[in-house]
């Protein structure tokens, strides 16, 4: 629109005059800006213990800001776009501490912790808050774990890279804790109890997104089979039409902002949006969590799976499809992708709900993969998990691993067993457990040449360990 010397009276002259004194007035302002923090650097926070730690900013470009914390003293100077940082650490685990930050202005944080800190991401099931779960007024009113700290990272799309975010810590308590994540909480919960030290978590997640949303665009640009996922981003910037599915944006607002600040691991609950496409979820999630490697600068962050609850009508033939192959997708990644680990949920989801209540097992599962996986404890974190098949007297005999505590039956029969022969389509099973192994067979199939168990999107399977975590779905016919 051209400029007009109609509005207010002004000519086009008093309108660059007056554009010009504003613009010297915002400049001197800016000279003398005051040091600012981003959102995860504040009063509650937790610091990951045992780590190099990178606390950020802005001041004036130039100047000097002189960072104190727990005996260490590190100074750094602005940029030209004012932007600093300073390294610090480690440190051992403790706390509450102060930390000051002073340049011009000096500010001043407290009750700081240093321990464990994790990022709880994913679609509705991570986003899922505490008073919403099971049990919630229990659970809500038994929350007060002072050395747990929350953030909850605001919701927020950008096409482009976001250097902060909105939210803030706050230490869990009854007044806190049931809008925040009930996977994450019960997750850091367990690992409190479990380790005896502070834990941090950082809630960024959003119900009903694809794992492209939070995926970086440099990710989907180094590999041309992700040229499809590039096109459908651009068209939708060039149709004005990005919302939180558009590939990158919720990486852009909701984690690009937190990878300067140290973390163990993070745990994600999602996969349901990507359902529909398990094979180039195989392709897209390892990539995924490479890139969020790459951006928190450490090779070896942990990145824990939960692997797809139980859901819909329960299983009424041998094999269904759907959702087991999205389930076998996600246990691939767990054990093919380095640092990695996964939680079943198979028998904890509702048939009629794609939001299972019972977030407290889900947590507790995932803080036992990270007990074992990353932090050594001897605990068993699987169910039987399927190994290998042998064929023996016209029967399919199934080897496993994570047998712990023997193989046991919830029920009276084994359930959830199809067998296929070398003629013929899948049928019912019956099976039964020796020793630490299953055996499995059914009428009229003479020679079996592939089992599947529990494969489906409700399956009947009721096979366990004796530590009561549930066999993983499995197909011995795995391409």
């Amino acid at each position: 629109m051209p400029l007009r010397a109609v509005e207010g009276g002004l000519s086009i002259s008093a309108w660059v005059a007056t554009f010009t004194v504003a613009g010297l007035m915002l400049s001197a302002a800016r000279c003398a800006a005051d040091v600012k923090l981003p959102a995860l650097v504040g009063d509650n926070m937790v610091l990951q213990r045992d780590a190099k730690l990178r606390i950020w900013g802005t001041a004036d470009p130039g100047e000097e800001v002189t960072v104190s914390f727990h005996g260490q003293c590190k100074s750094a100077v602005a940029d030209k776009r004012g932007r600093w940082h300073v390294n610090l650490g480690p440190f051992s685990a403790g706390g509450p501490f102060e930390m000051t930050i002073a340049g011009r202005n000096t500010v001043t944080l407290r009750n700081i912790l240093v321990g464990e800190v994790w990022v709880c991401s994913g679609q509705s099931n991570m986003e899922w808050p505490v008073a919403a779960s099971l049990n919630a007024e229990q659970e809500v009113a038994a929350a007060s774990w002072p050395q747990i700290r929350l953030f909850t990272v605001q919701k927020a799309i950008s096409t482009w890279a976001l250097d902060d975010c909105k939210g803030a810590w706050v230490e869990c308590s009854p007044a806190t804790v049931g809008g925040f994540s009930a996977v994450g909480y019960f997750f850091g919960r367990e690992l409190h109890k479990s380790l005896g030290v502070p834990v941090g978590l950082i809630n960024s997640s959003w119900g009903g997104t694809l794992a492209e949303a939070w995926t970086p665009t440099s990710t989907l640009r180094a590999d041309p089979e992700f040229q499809g996922i590039l096109d459908w981003r651009a068209k939708a910037i060039a149709d004005g039409k990005v919302d939180c599915n558009t590939p990158s944006v919720l990486y852009n607002a909701m984690i690009e902002p937190l990878t300067d600040f140290a973390v163990r691991g993070a745990i994600w609950y999602q996969g349901e949006s990507n359902a529909g496409n398990p094979k180039g979820y195989l392709k897209l999630l390892p990539a995924m969590i490479r890139a969020w490697r790459e951006a928190w600068r450490n090779d070896k962050l942990a990145f824990l799976i939960v692997q797809l609850a139980n859901f819909m009508a329960v299983q009424a033939t041998p094999v269904e499809e759907g959702w087991a192959a999205i389930r076998e997708v996600q246990w691939l990644i767990a054990q093919t992708v380095p640092y990695c680990g996964m939680a079943s949920a198979i028998d904890i989801g509702e048939a009629n709900d794609i939001h299972p209540r019972n977030k407290q097992e889900v947590g507790r599962r995932l803080a036992l993969c990270a007990l074992a996986r990353v932090y050594g404890r001897k605990v068993e974190c699987s169910g039987p998990t399927y190994r290998s098949m042998s064929v023996r007297d016209g029967k399919a005999i199934l080897s496993f691993t994570h047998t712990t505590g023997g193989l046991v039956v919830k029920g009276d029969e084994l359930k959830g067993f199809a067998i296929r022969g070398e003629s013929g389509g899948w049928v019912w099973a019956k099976a039964k457990v020796e020793d630490d192994k299953v055996v499995v067979w059914a009428e009229g199939v003479s020679k079996p040449v592939a089992v599947r168990y529990a494969w489906a999107n409700n399956p009947i399977g009721n096979l366990y360990n004796g530590a009561g975590l549930p066999a993983n779905p499995f197909r011995t016919d795995m391409e």
